[in-house]
């Protein structure tokens, strides 16, 4: 058994969602200076090759709301953008609300703005923000921040996957009555299983992109993936989910390093979107199905990140307790001597253990 010793694949700052000015930036003109502003062509182009990427847009702009939207509408662009701040705010305020709109980190964001000033307010309110001048959206789609290794489907439908969960959002605030009435009213469908090599494009940008709910922060490339995926000595287990609204896409992954004695959860993640549906929960009692029915301890790392304290709890509210800690890294041990049952709420399918051959089968 061998613990710690994360993926190989390099960390670098991945921007979810790019952030646009509009006066002189996203159009060209002054549109509460009554100009004619027309969009600029080289921006168009930018928003919908980086929205096929699956990098999200949103607008921080100091303009009337009603009239600016109106323009987007004429112009064919208004459904690009997710959450846009249109007001008197200082931008860094913008950024901040749709940040937390999203739940995604600051550091996630990007901001590009003709106004030198509007980009320094910025970068000294929150310096975890990529700042861009509006001469330089030329070369947005050249730039590492917004070239993802692959192109998955998620990706490609991730803007439509984030405005199906605003719908969501939406009819759980107005739903009146309790909590797990109204996961019950959206029939979903939690499904785990084993990777396939048309999962290890998705698992790779999830390793890459996915830091409040990771376990440990490791990454791990495409190579990396498919060795574990083919590997004897490990498992590794994706999970979907999808309900009323539409399909959330590919939200969980889980890596299992498998020996005689005990099993050791290598990675823990899921998706921020699902993170108040307690899939969380359920991809940790299969696993832990699977362990007991191999008649194994199970294990799992954690290494705190600074970003992934949910996770921690997670852990401990699974009847998680810590065995051993070395520097940053700490290693729990599963009590698997009563697993609850699933949410009743959520129809599961996973695979079963098969003792014959030591490996789940569907």
């Amino acid at each position: 058994m061998t613990v710690g010793n994360g993926g190989s694949a390099a960390r670098r700052k991945t921007v979810k969602c790019l952030v646009w000015d509009l006066d002189n930036t996203l159009w060209q003109g002054i549109l509460l200076e009554n100009d004619e502003v027309r969009p600029v062509p080289e921006a168009v182009a930018a928003v919908r090759e980086l929205d096929r990427r699956g990098i999200i847009h949103s607008i921080a702009s100091r303009n009337d709301p009603e009239a600016a939207l109106a323009r987007l509408r004429e112009f064919g662009l208004e459904d690009y953008f997710l959450c846009p701040q249109i007001g008197w705010n200082a931008k860094s305020v913008s950024l901040k609300a749709i940040a937390e709109d999203l739940n995604i980190g600051i550091d996630a964001l990007a901001f590009v703005d003709d106004q030198p000033f509007e980009r320094e307010e910025v970068a000294f309110a929150l310096p975890e923000v990529l700042c861009l001048d509006a001469t330089e959206i030329t070369t947005l789609t050249e730039r590492a921040e917004f070239t993802p290794d692959f192109v998955t489907e998620d990706s490609r439908n991730r803007r439509l996957m984030y405005r199906a969960d605003r719908e969501r959002k939406t009819a759980e605030a107005d739903f009146a009555g309790a909590q797990e009435a109204f996961l019950e009213s959206l029939n979903m469908r939690f499904a785990i299983t084993e990777a396939t090599e048309d999962d290890l494009q998705r698992a790779e940008e999830l390793t890459l992109r996915t830091n409040q709910l990771n376990t440990t922060g490791y990454t791990y490339s495409y190579e990396e993936l498919d060795a574990f995926r083919t590997s004897d000595r490990h498992l590794l287990l994706t999970a979907a989910l999808e309900d009323r609204y539409g399909p959330y896409g590919t939200i969980g992954l889980a890596l299992v390093e498998r020996t005689g004695e005990a099993w050791v959860i290598k990675l823990l993640l899921m998706s921020c979107r699902v993170m108040s549906r307690g899939v969380g929960t359920i991809m940790i009692n299969h696993i832990k199905r699977l362990a007991r029915a191999a008649g194994v301890r199970l294990l799992a790392e954690f290494v705190q990140t600074g970003r992934n304290r949910a996770m921690l709890v997670t852990y401990r509210f699974n009847r998680f307790s810590e065995a051993e800690r070395r520097d940053d890294l700490v290693v729990f041990e599963a009590d698997l001597s009563d697993i609850p049952c699933d949410p009743p709420y959520v129809t599961v399918t996973a695979p079963a253990y098969d003792a014959r051959q030591h490996t789940p089968r569907s």
